[in-house]
């Protein structure tokens, strides 16, 4: 199974976009989608230095442009890429170019509205000097322990061996000075203390924008940062995507769900690296490739024929279905016959694991048609569990 990821805030460097623009199209696309994000990222992926490039308002902009038009390069004609990809997934801002990838919402809209989310972290960032700083090793008990002594949050948890502590200077500085034991602290070139409380105001800003977002259910797997589950609602995407600049993200839950759902690829989007090399450490049994410049589609376009295999989302009508959030045992709140008309937001079933219960929820209500599951079965990630008729088209 292939699972295309697209890489957060810090992964950018002077330069990365000059090789994509000998590519015509590619630098079509670009300047239109400047003119949606009221930004030169043409100038910005080419000729800017490191410190431009670091402004938040700047970076966000510009990483989810490229890890979408790359995309584009690589499938040209996307409905092929619902054919092979099984799974998509961003770190942090990167899960807005996730979101368009999976078709809940347009380039267009993810431009607009990852433009306001910069602009709004850059501003919450203004307010107080905040910060984050990698621990690289350490017992996991023991450094969430001393954050917690501290008042930081582990802001990215990326895995055994790698939390991204975030929070004041001050409360840095004092980490600096009482570090975890046999553990590397590395400070970050970020502007704030993103996914945290500081985020809060970005929260209310980007709240008011998403109510008049419309959006689509996603036409494959996406795989939450919020808490690794699989999220089919285009809504809920949103809502997500909206609370995630003020929560963790869990991309330790995101690796642990792409091992549930048997990936063997990962294939990441430039400036590719970073998430790759996570996954390098830690899914042993996965092969990576890091899309980097435009010289490497053809290699890239055989790693997606090597591990792709389709989602099942999109084997019928996304409308249609209600998928699994997680891996686990599906059981239904009560007997709910085939042909029964379900209001919107009736709450038909739970997913339990050893992480708790999540409840399965149809929020466009609709007719049963067929129960593809049965109360108690075992359920992974993205399983298609019921299929409906909507009301209304």
């Amino acid at each position: 199974m292939l699972v295309i990821v697209a890489p957060g805030q810090g992964a950018q460097a002077p330069g990365f976009l000059t090789p994509w623009l000998d590519d015509h199209s590619f630098a079509d696309r670009l300047h239109w989608l400047s003119a949606v994000a009221c930004l030169d990222l043409e100038y910005y992926g080419t000729k800017a230095d490191a410190e431009t490039i670091r402004d938040t308002a700047v970076a966000q902009p510009l990483l989810v442009a490229s890890s979408m038009l790359a995309a584009l390069a690589l499938f040209p004609h996307p409905t092929d890429a619902f054919g092979r990809v099984g799974a998509v997934a961003g770190h942090s801002v990167g899960e807005v170019a996730a979101a368009a990838g999976a078709g809940v919402i347009t380039a267009e809209q993810a431009m607009v509205f990852v433009r306001e989310r910069g602009q709004a972290m850059a501003e919450a960032s203004a307010a107080l000097p905040t910060g984050m700083t990698a621990i690289l090793g350490g017992e996991r008990d023991e450094v969430l322990a001393i954050l917690k002594r501290h008042g930081l949050t582990p802001a990215n948890d990326n895995g055994p061996g790698q939390i991204v502590a975030a929070g004041s200077n001050e409360q840095l500085a004092a980490l600096s000075a009482d570090p975890p034991a046999k553990s590397r602290l590395i400070p970050l070139s970020v502007a704030g203390a993103f996914h945290t409380e500081h985020m809060s105001p970005a929260v209310d800003v980007l709240a008011k924008l998403a109510r008049a977002v419309s959006t689509h259910d996603t036409r494959t797997r996406l795989i939450s940062n919020r808490d690794g589950q699989i999220v089919h609602s285009g809504r809920d995407v949103l809502e997500r995507l909206v609370t995630q600049v003020s929560t963790p993200v869990r991309w330790d839950l995101c690796m642990q769900t792409m091992t549930d759902l048997g990936v063997t690829g990962i294939l990441e989007m430039p400036p590719a690296g970073t998430l790759v090399g996570i996954a390098k450490r830690q899914l042993k049994h996965v092969e990576g490739f890091a899309l980097q410049t435009p010289d490497q589609l053809d290699e890239a376009r055989a790693f997606a024929d090597k591990h792709g295999d389709a989602s099942p989302i999109d084997s019928t009508p996304t409308w249609r279905m209600l998928v699994s959030p997680s891996k686990g045992t599906f059981t239904q709140t009560a007997d709910i016959p085939i042909d029964t008309k379900l209001l919107p937001g009736v709450v038909i079933g739970e997913v339990s694991n050893l992480r708790g219960s999540t409840p399965v929820t149809a929020p466009h209500g609709g007719t049963i048609v067929e129960w593809i599951v049965e109360d108690g079965d075992l359920v992974s990630p993205g399983q298609p569990l019921v299929r409906l008729h909507p009301e209304s088209e």
